[in-house]
């Protein structure tokens, strides 16, 4: 059969792609100087782009043309272990600690921080609001934010849930301390002492630093670099493990940086309903989303009343502010009651400064920013990585978030990396901070939200050699 001509096409765009003539996050020529160099029609290039796009190959951007997708050339692998595994008890309190305080140094470059650069934030705006809400607050202020928190705050809150199609009366939603604490509280809201919860594996260090405080037994259920939790193997845990709450990020979630695809969510949703299992939703990035469109979150489905989302301001806003809040329908004035028998409340202050902050406007135009450079920093480092890593490296390349997923290969020890690196000066996040056990020793976490320059590339400089020299052995 005769190939087609835009086939034909999209073929030699795609070898040149991988003659590196077009290199990852470069704009390929416009469709009408296609058109004019190929002597093809508008609509021949446009299906050879449209094809090349639905192969992941390039993406489009509104406005502005087709970029060559960034980490084309090397797609991470998929975990190469699927089995269930199942711990009856966690430990990791005190080697996350040790990792996370040897991040804090100041002459570190701190590429293992689970933070995003501080200098992204609208200090001096949120400090005007902060001074204002002091000002007016009444002897009564403090009484009047106890949970489930500041009215006005949680009003803003279920206006952007309505603003992305998702009905959450204000009513439904509990002001937090972070969201660790929102997250906290639903998992004591749902399971006892002894409980089993299937979690992400590799899972945020906060999920398993919070089972072992909780003193639950977890099953790591199965999660893919670009697909998120695996709805099959998690099926197959259900039927197996008594679990009675599964805690998972629907969005790119840490540390793979992988979002569920609408079809998986609604699967996941439908699987645990059937199972009677509660649903903890850890949303804290999914304001930081690359592209027009941002993901929905597993509270959207007809199921949201049951569905735990918590959420925070800390990741797109105010990190020190500590302000989240968790949406958690059927289970908010229960919640509520947990709250008050522990912290009591979120600092009253900054709730008002929150509140005031979103009434004034403006913060929609700051997420703008935020995305867009994050987007930029995120291909200028994962481009880093791709030149200056051994070949064996594999690198993920989510569509939001700051957090780059990379596999040294399996004879690599990640944690042989992190004290080597941080010798000279640069902090990772090895992959054993993410798993009870050490399935992920040969994997790093890399934060791409800081600025690049002549210290991120030193710092990427200094990993991919010590990496290559550990390769080598």
């Amino acid at each position: 059969m005769t190939e087609s001509r835009y086939a034909t096409l999209a073929r030699t765009l795609r070898k040149q792609i991988e003659m590196q003539v077009w290199l990852p996050g470069d704009r390929l020529p416009s469709l009408r100087d296609t058109c004019k160099q190929s002597g093809l029609s508008l609509m021949t290039v446009l299906q050879a782009y449209q094809l090349l796009e639905s192969q992941g190959v390039i993406v489009a951007r509104p406005q502005s043309g087709y970029y060559v997708a960034a980490g084309l050339q090397r797609p991470v692998r998929h975990q190469p272990d699927e089995r269930l595994h199942a711990a009856e008890q966690i430990d990791v309190n005190d080697a996350i600690f040790d990792i996370l305080k040897a991040g804090q140094d100041p002459a570190v470059v701190p590429l293992g921080s689970a933070f995003p650069d501080p200098t992204l934030f609208p200090q001096p705006r949120l400090a005007r609001s902060l001074a204002s809400a002091v000002r007016r607050m009444s002897p009564h202020s403090a009484t009047a934010n106890l949970p489930p928190g500041n009215e006005e705050l949680r009003r803003s809150i279920a206006q952007r849930y309505a603003q992305n199609g998702i009905e959450v009366a204000p009513d439904e939603i509990v002001i937090t301390s972070g969201a660790m604490e929102s997250l906290g509280l639903s998992l004591q809201m749902v399971t006892e002492p002894g409980d089993w919860v299937a979690i992400e594996s590799p899972a945020f260090y906060g999920v398993l630093q919070a089972i072992e405080r909780r003193k639950l037994k977890a099953v790591a259920i199965p999660t893919d670099v670009r697909f998120g939790m695996d709805p099959d193997a998690l099926e197959k845990a259900l039927d197996t493990y008594p679990i009675k709450a599964c805690w998972l990020m629907s969005s790119f979630q840490n540390p793979l940086g992988c979002t569920l695809p609408p079809e998986n969510k609604v699967r996941l949703v439908e699987i645990l309903q059937a199972h009677q299992v509660a649903i903890i939703e850890d949303d804290v990035y999914s304001e930081l989303y690359f592209g027009s469109e941002r993901a929905v979150p597993l509270k959207a489905t007809s199921y949201r009343s049951e569905i735990l989302h918590c959420s925070s301001f800390s990741k797109c806003l105010a990190p020190g502010f500590r302000v989240g809040w968790v949406a958690a329908g059927a289970y908010a004035e229960r919640i509520q009651r947990l709250q008050l028998m522990s912290t009591l409340s979120a600092s009253v202050p900054v709730q008002l400064a929150l509140a005031d902050y979103l009434q004034q406007g403006g913060y929609d135009t700051h997420l703008r920013r935020l995305r867009r450079i994050l987007e930029q920093r995120q291909m200028a480092m994962h481009h880093a990585i791709i030149k200056e890593f051994p070949a064996q490296v594999s690198v993920s390349q989510p569509k939001g978030g700051y957090f780059l997923w990379l596999d040294l290969g399996e004879n690599v020890d990640a944690a042989r990396i992190y004290q080597l690196a941080l010798a000279k000066g640069v902090s990772i996040a090895p992959g054993t901070m993410f798993s009870a056990d050490e399935r992920f020793r040969h994997c790093i976490r890399i934060n791409t939200s800081f600025e690049w320059g002549p210290h991120t590339a030193r710092a990427i400089s200094v990993l991919a050699a010590l990496v290559g020299e550990e390769i080598r052995g």
